[in-house]
């Protein structure tokens, strides 16, 4: 379950007032204006642009597009203007972020701004005393009911260290403000969460108190803010479930009547093409089975509701479970850890039978019980197995030509096996339930165009009619940064692979001590990421300099907060650090760009849109390939520059940008294009970083 699905009840009371969005933002932004004069800060003439803009598009209910360099300040362009419509119109301002330190700008730096702002005007007042909450998912929440029900059953549900878990949790409920998992340090063991969070339907307004639950309080706090900051994945996982048109709404998204800020928008596609398919894992499949009755424990949900029949079941969809996983991680996942399929028939389904018989059963047990939490709670899990047999049967079956199909084997040990599914073309799904819901959406990034242009992001997320618009970042990237470009670094090759690594690995050395604050080195593989720090982390221990890793102990977050903390670390990273690290000052003074970052082509969905598009008569590489590159490549050296004192240097070390004729479009996007060629022979005197 996903949650808010119950909240049928009207969010806000309606209003008809008139909108003072495009008047009041106006006045807010423009030069001499309440922002400027009033508060004495900086008349940013593009902030001012995206402010009309985007009161334009919200009082209109039209999406927008906007591309706005980093340090317009894009936030305030948004929340501002947002806030006064949702106050006027008693409608929602849903705000939808990628990252999590975006998330906590808005709600701990952003949104007290603008209460502030809307203080010093006595005609803004009336819009201070707005409401905000965060909205993040429904097993994220302790359920203080369901919390009494394992205390209560405890010798049926717990072994003794779960017990000790369990009493954990029932020590911080007394003192904890909101009731979210990520506040108890360490977290609980899943199989204890697991029977205690709120994503059940023993969790809610008829069977809890909403003075005391945690999850029914955060819905009430939901129902009453008229800014809601939740993030992308959350936001997909619920339009996914049916959002605004499934409470019967012919306006809004996830609510009646809300409208829509996607900030981090060029991480849409990515973010709708796993939610918009099928992710079925075993490990999953594991889970939902033992806490339905564990064999080895004999406890669960079965030992309480069921008799031998149902827990027989259960163990009998646990060996199905393992054939049919097991025979996929052997045979089909032996050799590659991520497998397409294109033909049906790839595995037989021995899991079929066994959860439609459970799911019947427990079906039958639910109709023996009164209404109450009890019976609902195995309604929800009779509905749980019927949409994994579902999900099953979509997958093997492999036919809607409009998905791809595919398996992985992930986890430590990579004994984890997951079925996947994903359209080859977000567009449509996006247009029918983000754009075509009768309400304001806007787009914005700091990156969303490629070789200067929006036009192919419009057009992958559907919103070619929508109007896009492009400002540049007001920070003087000339005088403050510097670009280096290695000439003499082997063309990616397998047959210069070993020479490639070999040259990366001198230059990383080089440039990385060369410059007195902290380095951020972006790879696009973790085995060349790997072997690049086995090489270099005793130089940098001697060094002394702080040496940290993607992979290993800590979090990004934290890698991002250390790198700050000690002003001259070495951070390398993969994937994920390629957009969201915001680490302003010295202790970010180099971005090093190792690759180019192509997504690499054999992956299925990659591999499988390249042929949509060349059966349509398109250029994979022209049409996919080089736009996601180039908007990855922009994020990645957008790290480095955050505010107007930042200074720093740029060094890329593939030398596709000199030698292909895409090169020019990488070059083209950089925030300066004058570069200088380094070589082995003259960067002792031409890598010049700043002091």
């Amino acid at each position: 379950m996903i949650g808010l699905r119950d909240d049928t009840d009207s969010i806000l009371p309606p209003v008809a007032n008139p909108s003072h969005v495009q008047k009041f933002a106006a006045q807010l932004f423009a030069e001499g204006g309440w922002l400027h004069e009033g508060l004495e800060l900086e008349h940013r003439p593009q902030q001012e642009q995206m402010a009309r803009a985007t009161a334009a598009a919200f009082a209109n209910d039209e999406p927008l597009l906007f591309e706005a360099g980093t340090g317009v300040g894009k936030s305030l362009a948004y929340l501002l203007p947002g806030i006064i419509h949702a106050v006027d119109q008693s409608r929602q301002l849903i705000v939808s972020t990628h990252t999590i330190s975006l998330q906590e700008q808005v709600q701990t730096k952003d949104l007290p701004l603008c209460r502030r702002i809307f203080r010093s005007q006595p005609e803004l007042e009336i819009y201070s005393d707005f409401k905000s909450a965060i909205l993040v998912g429904k097993a994220n929440y302790l359920c203080t009911t369901r919390l009494a029900t394992a205390l209560r059953d405890k010798q049926e549900l717990f072994s003794t260290p779960e017990s000790v878990d369990l009493h954990r949790i029932a020590t911080w409920a007394e003192s904890t403000k909101d009731g979210i998992r990520h506040e108890l340090s360490p977290p609980p063991s899943p199989e204890v969460w697991e029977l205690v969070n709120s994503d059940s339907s023993a969790c809610s307004r008829k069977h809890c108190n909403g003075d005391h639950c945690f999850y029914q309080r955060a819905r009430t706090r939901i129902r009453q803010a008229q800014v809601i900051i939740v993030n992308h994945s959350l936001l997909f996982a619920l339009m996914n479930s049916g959002g605004a048109a499934e409470k019967g709404n012919t306006r809004g998204v996830l609510f009646p009547d809300d409208f829509v800020v996607l900030d981090e928008a060029h991480k849409v596609p990515e973010v709708a093409t796993d939610h918009f398919g099928l992710r079925l894992s075993s490990y999953g499949m594991d889970r939902m089975l033992k806490y339905l009755f564990n064999p080895k424990t004999r406890r669960g949900l079965l030992a309480r509701h069921g008799g031998a029949f149902e827990q027989q079941l259960v163990i009998d969809a646990l060996d199905a479970s393992e054939q049919f996983f097991g025979f996929i991680r052997d045979k089909l996942l032996e050799k590659h850890p991520i497998v397409r399929i294109r033909d049906e028939g790839a595995c037989e389904p021995w899991l079929d039978g066994p959860l439609q018989a459970l799911a019947k059963a427990i079906g039958t047990l639910a109709d023996k019980l009164d209404e109450g939490k009890e019976r609902d709670e195995l309604l929800d899990q009779r509905s749980r197995l019927k949409t994994c047999q579902a999900g099953l049967s979509q997958w093997l079956d492999v036919a809607n030509d409009d998905f791809v199909y595919w398996l992985e084997r992930t986890g430590r040990r990579r004994t984890v096996v997951t079925l996947r599914t994903a359209p080859l073309d977000v567009a449509p799904y996006l247009k029918d339930q983000l754009l075509s819901c009768g309400t304001s959406v806007l787009f914005t990034s700091a990156t969303l165009a490629s070789g200067g242009s929006l036009s192919p992001f419009q057009k992958r997320i559907g919103a070619t009619e929508a109007k896009a618009v492009m400002v540049a970042s007001p920070f003087n990237f000339e005088r403050n940064m510097r670009v280096y470009v290695a000439a003499d670094i082997p063309l990616p090759s397998p047959q210069e692979a070993k020479l490639a690594i070999q040259a990366l690995i001198d230059y990383i050395r080089f440039c990385t001590l060369r410059v007195s604050g902290g380095s951020l080195v972006l790879f696009t593989s973790y085995t060349d990421m790997r072997l690049v720090a086995d090489a270099l982390e005793s130089d940098y221990r001697a060094a002394n300099r702080a040496f940290m890793m993607q992979g290993e102990d800590l979090s990004r977050t934290e890698l991002t907060r250390r790198l700050q903390e000690v002003g001259n670390g070495i951070l390398f990273g993969t994937d994920s650090f390629w957009a969201g690290v915001d680490v302003p000052g010295p202790s970010l003074s180099q971005v090093i760009v190792t690759r180019l970052p192509f997504d690499p082509p054999s992956h299925p969905v990659i591999e499988a849109r390249s042929e949509w598009i060349r059966d349509r008569g398109g250029n994979p590489f022209n049409d996919l390939t080089l736009p996601d590159a180039l908007i990855k490549f922009r994020q990645g050296i957008g790290r480095l520059i955050r505010t107007a004192e930042d200074k720093g240097v740029i060094t890329i070390l593939d030398t596709r940008v000199l030698a292909k004729s895409y090169g020019r479009l990488f070059i083209a996007s950089l925030p300066i294009t004058e570069f200088t060629r380094l070589t082995i022979e003259n960067r002792e005197r031409a890598f010049l970083p700043f002091a």
